[in-house]
């Protein structure tokens, strides 16, 4: 458990929570371990098996202080809240900028930044480590070409032309993707990126972790009282959660890329655990599936130092901080947000 900016997270499983004088106290086996005034807490952000006492959620809503559950691995489930909330005036903030071209351009830029930027880290790092074993002039040249598009993203102010300058930032990455791939080339080797379906092994595992960060995005935004259906960069379509999709722009590459390519290199994965079926699309094996979510949850419960807070922070925690910080901005309190970059 730990207070992140002024949010209480609460991840030990078989934790309770309950109200003791004007505090609430955190007990693991009826040992308390953590013990924090209701003035200095926001909201409380409760993961898997950890139970509250009625007096607590009374308490919390009495004072104005969020209290949300999620699954252990982090699926939004419910929020409690007094009859008087700031969420409305939240959301309703978030509605006017996203219909504004001007500021949903200045989100869509925050988003745009945080992947280009992580993009070309992620080749950095390569060319680092591996750089025998792949293209080093082709990696290099994108290097280059991401770093420019990271300069014109700082200087343009229209959405359209932020989202070409995505999508070429994009194309780029991935057509060097497959130099990233030293294992396993025989049933692992990328050509292109294929979506809905995805048509061979690699877009398969890609798409299924992008699926994971997605719902872990929707769950953070939720629990801080975004509208995760109303994006800035992704624009409103029934069933689509468009600023979760926003959200999870800059964490592709550090978070989903990376994982996909440790999982085949280090070969945790198969090119056996995949089927095509007869329209073409690829699947995975149920074995498969469980060995990446597992995967998935030991990544996130890794610490790594949050570039713009300066404190450790669990890589499953990173999305609720940035959701937090866009709600600080949404709300007015930050002058602009933070893209998540990963150094």
């Amino acid at each position: 458990m730990k207070k992140h900016l002024n949010t209480l997270f609460v991840t030990t499983q078989g934790a309770y929570l309950a109200k003791e004088g004007e505090t609430v106290v955190v007990k693991v086996e009826g040992e308390v371990r953590l013990q924090l005034p209701i003035h200095t807490i926001g909201g409380i952000v409760c993961f898997g098996q950890v139970s509250c006492s009625p007096y607590l959620m009374g308490f919390c809503a009495e004072k104005g202080v969020a209290l949300s559950f999620l699954t252990e691995y982090g699926r939004f489930l419910a929020r409690v809240h007094g009859p008087v909330s700031g969420n409305v005036l939240l959301r309703r903030e978030q509605y006017r900028w996203a219909d504004d071209p001007v500021r949903s351009a200045n989100m869509a830029r925050y988003f745009i930044i945080g992947k280009v930027a992580n993009c070309r880290t992620v080749l950095q790092r390569a060319l680092r480590d591996h750089s025998e074993k792949m293209e080093e002039e082709d990696l290099r040249r994108t290097v280059t070409l991401l770093g420019r598009c990271l300069e014109r993203c700082n200087h343009e102010s229209d959405l359209e032309v932020l989202r070409g300058i995505e999508g070429e930032s994009a194309h780029a990455y991935f057509c060097v993707f497959d130099n990233l791939i030293v294992s396993q080339k025989d049933t692992f080797r990328f050509k292109e990126r294929s979506r809905r379906p995805p048509l061979d092994n690699i877009n398969c595992l890609l798409s299924f972790l992008y699926t994971l960060l997605t719902h872990d995005a929707r769950s953070a935004l939720e629990s801080v009282g975004l509208d995760p259906a109303v994006g800035f960069l992704h624009r409103d379509r029934p069933g689509r959660p468009s600023l979760a999709l926003d959200l999870i722009e800059e964490f592709r590459p550090f978070l989903a890329d990376r994982l996909a390519l440790s999982l085949i290199n280090l070969r945790k994965v198969q090119g056996k655990g995949f089927k095509t079926m007869e329209s073409g699309a690829v699947t995975m094996e149920d074995d498969t599936r469980k060995a990446v979510i597992t995967a998935y949850q030991e990544r996130k419960q890794e610490e790594i130092m949050h570039p713009f807070l300066e404190e450790k922070v669990t890589v499953g925690l990173l999305m609720h901080m940035q959701a937090l910080l866009m709600a600080r901005h949404v709300r007015g309190d930050m002058d602009g947000y933070p893209p998540f970059v990963w150094k």
